[in-house]
């Protein structure tokens, strides 16, 4: 009986120690990592991390030391290298696509993707998807390689980016981004993309969305999109339109298909039908919202920045355009039927 009480008196001992004392090789908590690494004067540039954009990745949700395992609550004073994940732990979907590709020789992970910034394809715009590919691919060489073959280079480079064409994805989808005039002190002509704080100018007290969704279903419908590009409240807001792939590939590759005009520019393909809008965020992405079938066959007040040869429609310039056609035949023939009817008069 002493020795039974002896042995618990020893278990005890040693769970109040490790309660009290925890051991030095239990981990950091995330606000204790960016204690220090939000903090540029702390760390400098490299070993900088922007909480505000890092708190809303998915890697955030996993934990700083999920990938950095052999960080301890003595760093960095215990002098310890800190471990580092590597991502196709996780990613093992991506490895044989992307792995069998030409930029698996010259660029890793890192290179294209900053594990502390990392978000979906919803959350990132247009341009942002082309600044990586931009930092290897001088413009200058991608603009020449491309007029050799695509007429209008420089538009189509402009409003597609590249991973529409250099990736595997059979689709795409229309996202309509809401830009806005420039200001003469920007020194810069044309417009660019409005910040949520540009919006909010718009939407006072009310969220952003509501400058569109004014009916706060999460779902922009014809009517809405029309009430929107009429409101003389946003003359100097326009929806700029972009196609962007429909589904996440790292088979990174020219695919035949992309060299067929008719690939995009096809009468009334099915994801011409599929569209959002992408509202920027507090944190720098962008929330997306989907908006009714046929708004980019609204040329004139569902997306009238948007026209795509081929596969956009409007029912008014139809009318017109047969109306057209109608004039072209009907002044050559009712000309020679009045002539012919009066053939008589002019015996003479």
């Amino acid at each position: 009986m002493k020795r039974y009480f002896m042995l618990n008196s020893l278990w005890l001992s040693l769970l109040l120690a490790v309660l009290v004392f925890p051991f030095s090789v239990a981990a950091m908590e995330m606000d204790d990592c960016l204690g220090c690494h939000s903090d540029v004067d702390e760390v400098g540039d490299d070993l900088f991390i922007d909480g505000e954009k890092f708190l809303h990745t998915e890697h955030a949700d996993m934990g700083c030391v999920t990938c950095h395992e052999s960080v301890t609550d003595e760093h960095p004073d215990d002098g310890e290298a800190v471990s580092n994940a590597d991502c196709l732990d996780c990613h093992e979907e991506v490895s044989d696509e992307y792995m069998a590709t030409e930029h698996a020789e010259n660029a890793s992970c890192s290179d294209c993707h900053n594990p502390h910034q990392v978000h979906g394809i919803e959350s990132v715009s247009g341009p942002e998807m082309n600044q990586k590919c931009s930092e290897c691919h001088e413009s200058v060489d991608v603009m020449d390689s491309h007029a050799e073959w695509l007429p209008q280079a420089s538009l189509h480079i402009s409003k597609i980016p590249c991973i529409t064409c250099h990736t595997a994805a059979e689709g795409y989808q229309i996202v309509l981004n809401i830009t806005q005039k420039r200001k003469k002190t920007e020194g810069i002509k044309g417009y660019r993309f409005s910040t949520y704080e540009d919006l909010k100018e718009y939407s006072g007290d009310n969220e952003i969305l509501s400058i569109i969704d004014t009916d706060g279903d999460n779902h922009i419908s014809l009517a809405e999109l029309r009430t929107f590009n009429k409101n003389p409240e946003y003359s100097d807001l326009h929806l700029s339109g972009t196609m962007v792939p429909d589904e996440i590939s790292h088979v990174l590759s020219t695919h035949d298909n992309r060299y067929d005009c008719s690939f995009c520019h096809a009468s009334g393909p099915g994801s011409m039908q599929t569209s959002f809008v992408a509202f920027p965020t507090e944190n720098g992405t962008y929330q997306r919202m989907s908006v009714e079938e046929g708004a980019m066959l609204d040329t004139l007040y569902g997306t009238p920045n948007f026209y795509m040869t081929g596969p956009t429609r409007s029912a008014a310039m139809n009318i017109i355009g047969l109306l057209i056609i109608c004039g072209g035949f009907i002044m050559p023939i009712g000309h020679g039927t009045l002539r012919f009817l009066t053939r008589k008069n002019r015996k003479h």
